[in-house]
This record gives C-alpha cells, structure tokens and sequence, in this order.
C-alpha cells in the first residue's frame, strides 16, 4: 500500500531537486529509483532533443542531470534555456559543442561524465554516437529508421558492456513493440496456428491541408523523402521481402475521418526478421490525408530517370509543401486470425495524440510522440539489466509499455481498443 508519510518525508530529503509545492503524492508511485540522479547526454538540440530534455526535467520518478550537444554551439545553448524555461523545477544543464568529425576535448568530458546517450541526430550520424557510446562505456538509445546503418550498430556493439536500443521513436519504435503487444495478447485469447496479418500504420499530419499535394512537413522533410523513395520491408505469405514504397494506395476509415495509407521505408523495424515464417502477412503503412500519394507519385514520374531521387524530391516537396506547427498523430494497428473454432477474429487499436503542454511549453504532438519512446528506452537501460545490442522484437512489451513516459503520453490520449 502507498504510504503518504514515508513518501511525504522522502520527499523533503530530496537533494538538488526542488519540487514544486503542489506536488501530488496521491498521482505519482513514489519508489527508490526516483532517488537515482541519472547523468544523460542528448546528442542533437532540435525539436526532438530539447523535448526529451523537457519531459526527462518534468517527469518526477526519473531525477537527472542533463548534457544537450549540437553541432552548432548557439542551438544547444538555446535549447538549454527553453529546457529551463519551461520546467517547473530546477534542471542542471550543462552546454557542449559537438565536433562534426572526431573527438573533442569537450566532447571527452562530457562521454565521461555521463550514463547514457540519447541520439537525437540524423542517422547518417548514428554510427559514429553508437561507437563513442562503446568506447566511453555508455548506454545508448537512438530514433533512426535508416537500415545500413542500424547493422553497422549491430554489429559494432554486439560485444559491448552496455546497452543500445536502436530504432527507438514513433515508427520505428512504439508502433513495433505495440504491435508486438498485441500478437501476443492475441495468441494468448485464440492461439498462434493462425494469425494471417499483422498490420501497423502511423500518420504524422497536419489539421488542415489542401489541394495538390494534402499535406504539411510536421517533422523531417528529407525523413519524409527518403521513405517515399526506399523499399518497404514486409512478409507476403510467410516470407519476408522488399516491395516498392507507394505501391499500394488503400483507404481507411479511423474514428469516422477518411485517411489513405501506403507502404513506405523502415517503419517495420525487425518485425517482418522476428515474425518471417510465423504469419502470413505482416506490413507497416504510413496514413495521409485522400490525394496525396497521387501527388507524390506525379512529383516522383518526373524524375524516374534521375540519380539521388530522395534529394531531388525534396527539393520538390519543400517548394510546395508548407511547415505546419499544429499536428496530430494517428496510430493504427492490428491483428487478424482465426481462433480454434476456425471464426475470424481480428484485435485493433488506435490511438490519436495532439499537441500538449508539458511544464511552460506546448510541445507538438511528433516531439512527445517520438521522444517518449526513447526516454522509456533509455530508463530500461539505465537499470542495468540489459547489455548489447537490441531491436524491437527484443523488448519487453509490458515492461516498456507500462513505464511512466509512454503513460505520460499515449495512455492519457484518446485510445480506442476492440477485440
């Protein structure tokens, strides 16, 4: 049972953290981890960098100090001060400048002064943080979806002492290991002799589009690109394979609004390695707005013959389409089989987040989305439990996703679930 007075008097002999008066004990589990300070290093000071700064500094079972790098010295330094601006309780902050190439003296001090490295870069970038990580004995998490590189990480720190979780934001990440959850929620109600389809599908849209192109960047415009442009991974009748992205425009209805989805690059993470012979399909998709993959398909017919297409799309895409602030997240997933009576059932679920204000900032629904993922990653990590490298597949479904950063932000949204 929650014992009030023994939390009440923890809580007073909290060192270098000061609580705001307000504290509501009732609300939040006190335990003993919340009186470890966990020294983290965020590579990359943008918009996913500076919210896991923000949600670590608001989250009051995970007490840190925190190090925010960037290869442009002057958007750390104002990422730190919209960090500090914005929390509701004094957060220790330390600045650093990242070196583009090698190891700087700076950059030495603070590897080793930390306890894990959250990578918030691009991912061209991610082999060179995971290999820093290694060397300085660090734990490490990272978002990115880009495939050659995630093997180079694997194969780098499959000896390593500490942890890495790779591929650990929205899709690649939550959506995977949700999905996970689900397949096994479903073996366990029906059995596993039969699951025919593992589907997963995620939006990063805007509120409002128009006509040509129904869309809005919320996040980033070459990660937009790029996974038009590359392979999908799937499984087609047992055997996983590599398709063409947009090569199957279907419609779906969520919450009776209308939305297209399409396969698209990296989304499916190690799923289609881990359930390769043990279902018959199993694909990832990514929601947009009725007219717009008709859109993408038009821009791409006029550069079949080009080198560098995702770059050259880009190019194409930014000149039309605007940077929107005010998103929305839509997540879809599901599992569909026969149970032993041979009857088809199917488990779904969707999830919808929006924007949300945590401490003094209001935070786009892609920044809490994605940095939520990683920071329960990292606080899996920072147990001390896990060493090497680890994919989705790998993790545990419930421990991950009952920890207290995926409840902050997808178990207080709107979900819908239907067996």
């Amino acid at each position: 049972m929650f014992n009030i007075q023994s939390a009440a008097e923890s809580f007073l002999l909290l060192p270098c953290k000061i609580r705001p008066i307000s504290f509501n004990f009732a609300f939040y589990t006190i335990s003993k981890t919340m009186y470890i300070k966990h020294k983290v290093i965020i590579a990359g000071a943008g918009g996913i960098g500076r919210a896991a700064g923000l949600i670590m500094a608001e989250q009051p079972d995970f007490d840190c100090e925190i190090f925010i790098g960037d290869i442009k010295f002057a958007v750390a330094e104002e990422a730190t001060q919209w960090i500090q601006k914005g929390a509701s309780s004094l957060v220790h902050i330390e600045t650093f400048e990242m070196a583009p190439e090698g190891l700087s003296e700076h950059m030495e001090y603070v590897f080793k002064s930390g306890d894990i490295l959250l990578d918030c870069l691009p991912g061209s970038e991610a082999p060179r943080m995971a290999r820093f990580a290694k060397q300085f004995h660090l734990h490490y998490v990272n978002l990115t979806e880009y495939v050659q590189e995630t093997q180079d990480i694997l194969q780098l720190t499959k000896d390593a002492d500490t942890g890495f979780i790779l591929q650990s934001g929205l899709a690649p990440g939550y959506v995977n290991i949700l999905a996970n959850h689900l397949y096994k929620e479903f073996v366990n109600e029906f059995g596993d002799q039969k699951v025919e389809r593992i589907s997963m599908k995620v939006g990063a849209l805007t509120k409002m589009t128009k006509f040509p192109h129904f869309y809005g960047f919320t996040w980033s415009p070459i990660g937009v690109a790029t996974e038009y442009v590359k392979d999908a991974i799937v499984i087609r009748d047992g055997v996983k394979m590599a398709i063409p992205s947009l090569s199957e425009t279907t419609s779906l209805i969520i919450d009776g609004i209308q939305y297209e989805d399409d396969f698209t690059s990296g989304g499916a993470a190690d799923l289609p390695d881990y359930f390769s012979g043990r279902v018959r399909f199993l694909d990832y998709k990514t929601i947009r707005y009725p007219g717009h993959y008709h859109w993408v398909r038009t821009q791409l017919s006029q550069i079949e013959n080009t080198d560098n297409k995702e770059v050259v799309l880009l190019q194409k895409m930014m000149e039309q389409i605007p940077q929107a602030e005010d998103d929305v997240i839509i997540l879809y997933i599901s599992v569909l089989g026969y149970d032993k009576e041979n009857v088809l059932r199917i488990k779904e679920r969707s999830i919808k987040i929006e924007p949300s204000y945590v401490g003094g900032h209001k935070l786009k629904a892609i920044q809490t989305a994605t940095a939520a993922p990683m920071l329960e990653a990292a606080r899996m990590l920072l147990t001390g439990k896990y060493k090497g490298p680890m994919l989705q597949s790998q993790i545990n479904t419930h421990e991950f996703l009952q920890g207290s950063f995926i409840q902050m932000v997808y178990n207080q949204r709107k979900q819908r679930e239907f067996v």
